[in-house]
């Protein structure tokens, strides 16, 4: 993984995506600014792992280029079993932003991938300045359940 500067295109693209999401469409303007200061972008080559399932829920994660694949190993079986395949504009991680629970899925790039990065401990404090817009995410969580991590 490495790192990359956000650039102003970076920001604008990032805001399209999250304008998609419905806890992040909800946000004013003002709070939206202040995300986009914490957000990251980061670089991750063929067969990376982004997060492997059981790993810390610390963060969200919007796809910029590139495809993942999200797999879960459930009951007794050995081998995890493919959930989905994503791409530019798709996001995963929302529940760590909202439960803290540990991943459910393991993601692998299957092709050089960029990704925003959101670090939960970022969310957590802007929720905290915006009690309507926490609302919102409570809300979100109690619809969302304990699915998958994927849109």
């Amino acid at each position: 993984m490495k790192k990359l500067p956000m650039t102003d295109a970076d920001t604008v693209r990032f805001t399209g995506i999250a304008g998609r999401i419905k806890f992040f469409s909800s946000m004013s303007m003002a709070l939206l600014e202040k995300i986009l200061a914490w957000v990251t972008l980061c670089e991750y080559g063929k067969g990376e792992r982004i997060r492997t399932q059981g790993d810390p829920g610390d963060a969200f994660y919007a796809i910029d280029s590139g495809r993942v694949s999200v797999k879960a190993k459930r009951g007794l079986l050995p081998f995890p079993r493919k959930l989905a395949d994503l791409g530019p504009g798709d996001f995963f991680g929302e529940m760590a932003l909202l439960s803290r629970q540990p991943r459910n899925a393991t993601v692998t790039c299957e092709e050089p991938t960029r990704v925003f990065v959101l670090l939960a401990d970022h969310f957590e404090a802007a929720a905290k300045e915006n009690p309507r817009f926490a609302g919102e995410i409570r809300k979100l969580a109690e619809e969302r359940g304990s699915g998958p991590e994927r849109k």
